[in-house]
């Protein structure tokens, strides 16, 4: 049985992100944030209630005793557990979001590809926005695949001379300004 949340616990779980309150809730949120985007983009069902129970359980081992060094590591790897759990079919077997969730009517496809080469648009104009070094990052970040993605990014830290978890922050916060930019420019061009 797990140990019910207290506000202490909850309490130290803020203090192992930062010993200065306010920062504390910076990052706090930062987290909240990063996590939040974690469940939506791999489309589990409830990303918001997901991201709290990572904190919860995260804030319980805190309250355990247990010393956790990297607390953003922890909790990101709390959060796949997580994700794991929520695509557990009945048997007990796994299988992928995508067949829990609804298919649209048959759709137009002239306006799926509209839409598509829109936001595509959209990108583009956003990219050319960012400082050049910026888009340089971001495109490098993501321009390998699965299979050698890890190798890459290494490398590039290390070309950077950032630690791994500083550089998929900086992307991070790249692709969030980038993925508010293209929202923003689809919304602005629909309106049209």
């Amino acid at each position: 049985m797990q140990a019910a949340l207290t506000p202490e616990t909850f309490a130290r779980f803020l203090l192992s992100l930062d010993t200065d309150r306010e920062r504390a809730a910076e990052k706090y949120e930062d987290l909240r944030r990063t996590l939040i985007r974690y469940f939506e983009w791999r489309g589990a069902p409830f990303p918001e209630e997901h991201t709290d129970e990572a904190f919860n359980r995260v804030a319980r081992k805190l309250g355990e005793g247990i010393e956790i060094r990297n607390i953003g590591g922890y909790c990101y790897e709390v959060a796949r557990l997580i994700f794991l759990e929520t695509t557990k079919g009945i048997d007990g077997k796994r299988e992928s979001l995508e067949s829990l969730k609804f298919e649209p009517a048959a759709e137009d496809t002239t306006d799926g590809a509209a839409e598509k080469e829109l936001r595509l648009s959209c990108l583009e104009e956003c990219l050319r926005a960012l400082p050049s070094e910026s888009a340089d990052l971001i495109l490098e970040y993501y321009r390998h695949e699965e299979r050698g993605q890890i190798v890459h990014r290494k490398a590039l830290a290390e070309r950077l001379e950032l630690r791994r978890d500083a550089l998929a922050n900086r992307a991070q916060r790249l692709r969030d300004k980038l993925e508010y930019c293209v929202s923003a420019c689809v919304r602005k061009k629909s309106a049209i």
